[in-house]
C-alpha cells in the first residue's frame, strides 16, 4: 500500500459518480500551483491513488442502475483521463523548470579542489616490487602474521640456542588463557616473512616461484634506519638445477626494474642460517652502498625436511625490506618519516 494513500474500509460506499467527476477541474486547478515533485506525486496519490475518490467510483460503477451506468462511467474515465494528463505534464514542466537552472550554472567555475586520496608510499613500492618479480613469473602468497616458532625460527634452522635469534627481538605473545604454559607452542609475532616459504613447501612439490609480500615485527629502538614493524618480501625458487648464477640474474633484473640501468649493485658475501651460501646485494647511493636484501641457496637440510631430494633439486631465497627500496628510490633518510602520518610528506607520493 502506498503510504500517502487515505485508508478506506470496506463499509465505505463508493462516492456518487457525477460528483466525482465534475470535482476533476477543481484537482487541475490545484496542480497548477504546486510547484515542488514530491507536492505533485502526494497530489497523484489523493486524486488518481487505489484509494482515491475516483477509484472508489470506478470500482463502485456495477452497482449503479443500468441507465445511469454508460454516462457515470463515460464521465469518470474522462476524468480520469484529465487528471492523469494533467498530472504527467506537470511533472514533465517542473522538471523542463530545473533543467533550465541547471543550464545557468557554469560548472567549470573554479572553486575549491577536492581532495584527492592515494596509495601509502610503502604500498606503491610493494606494488613495484611485486611487479617486478611477476614479470619474471613469480606468483603471491600470503601467510600469518602470528606465527609459531616453529616456522619462524625452528624450520628455518635457527633453534632456540642458536645466536641468530639475537638479531630478532621478538614479540612473543602468551599463551590463550587457562591453557597450559609447559604444553602450548610458542606464539610470536613474525620477525621476517620467511615463515611463508616453509609452508607453501609443506603443501606443494616443485617447482616453485613465489614472493611473500607482508608486515613483520621485530622489538627494537626505532631511528633513522630502524622501525618496529617493517615490510618485507620473500623469495624463492625451487626447481632442478638452480644455481648461484641463477639467483644473481633474478636478483640483478629486479634491481634494474626498480632502480634503472644506470644504478650499481654489489654482491658480498654473508651468513644466514637457512642458506648457503649467502650472499647480501647492496645499491649504490649519493651516500654510499645501502643493503637492501639478504640472499643466498636453500640450505640442503631444510629441501630435505620438506621432502625434497637434495640432490635433484636446489633453490635460492631472498628477502628484502620493502622501506629500504623505498628509501632508496626516492632519497628519504629516515625510515620513521613513512609512518608519522604527516599529509606534508605522504602527498608528495
Amino acid at each position: 500500500m502506498d503510504p500517502l494513500e487515505p485508508v478506506v474500509t470496506p463499509s465505505q460506499t463508493p462516492a456518487e459518480p457525477l460528483r466525482v467527476a465534475a470535482e476533476s477541474s477543481s484537482a487541475l486547478e490545484e496542480l497548477a500551483t504546486l510547484d515542488r515533485e514530491p507536492d505533485v506525486e502526494a497530489w497523484r496519490v489523493r486524486w488518481l491513488g487505489r484509494r482515491s475518490q475516483l477509484a472508489l467510483a470506478l470500482r463502485g460503477l456495477g452497482r449503479l442502475p443500468a441507465s445511469e451506468r454508460a454516462a457515470a462511467g463515460r464521465a469518470l474515465n474522462q476524468a480520469k483521463k484529465e487528471l492523469t494528463e494533467g498530472c504527467r505534464n506537470r511533472l514533465a514542466e517542473l522538471r523542463e523548470q530545473a533543467t533550465r537552472r541547471l543550464g545557468a550554472l557554469d560548472v567549470s567555475l573554479p572553486g575549491r579542489p577536492l581532495p584527492r586520496g592515494g596509495l601509502h608510499p610503502i604500498t606503491l613500492t610493494e606494488r613495484a616490487v611485486v611487479a617486478a618479480f611477476a614479470a619474471m613469473g613469480f606468483h603471491v602468497i600470503e601467510g600469518p602474521e602470528v606465527e609459531l616458532d616453529y616456522y619462524n625460527f625452528e624450520a628455518l634452522r635457527i633453534p632456540a640456542d642458536h645466536p641468530a635469534r639475537d638479531a630478532m627481538d621478538t614479540f612473543w605473545l602468551a599463551p590463550p588463557e587457562g591453557a597450559d604454559a609447559r604444553r602450548s607452542r610458542p606464539l610470536l609475532l613474525r620477525t621476517h616473512t620467511s615463515p611463508n616459504q616453509i609452508r607453501f613447501m609443506e603443501a606443494n612439490d616443485p617447482p616453485i616461484r613465489l614472493i611473500a609480500p607482508g608486515r613483520t615485527y621485530r622489538n627494537e629502538a626505532t631511528d633513522a634506519t630502524h622501525e618496529w614493524m617493517i615490510t618485507q618480501t620473500e623469495v624463492l625458487a625451487v626447481d632442478r638445477g638452480l644455481t648461484l648464477a641463477h639467483l644473481k640474474g633474478t636478483l640483478y633484473e629486479f634491481a634494474r626494474r626498480l632502480f634503472g640501468e644506470d644504478r650499481e649493485i654489489r654482491f658480498r658475501c654473508d651468513y644466514f642460517p637457512f642458506v648457503e651460501p649467502g650472499v647480501e646485494v647492496s645499491v649504490s647511493s649519493p651516500g654510499g652502498w645501502i643493503e637492501i636484501l639478504g640472499a643466498g641457496m636453500v640450505h640442503p637440510e631444510i629441501l630435505a625436511r620438506m621432502g625434497y631430494d637434495p640432490e635433484a633439486y636446489t633453490g635460492f631465497a631472498a628477502g628484502l625490506g620493502v622501506e629500504r627500496i623505498a628509501m632508496l628510490r626516492h632519497g628519504i633518510r629516515d625510515i620513521r618519516r613513512f609512518y608519522e602520518n604527516d599529509l606534508r610528506f605522504l602527498r608528495q607520493f
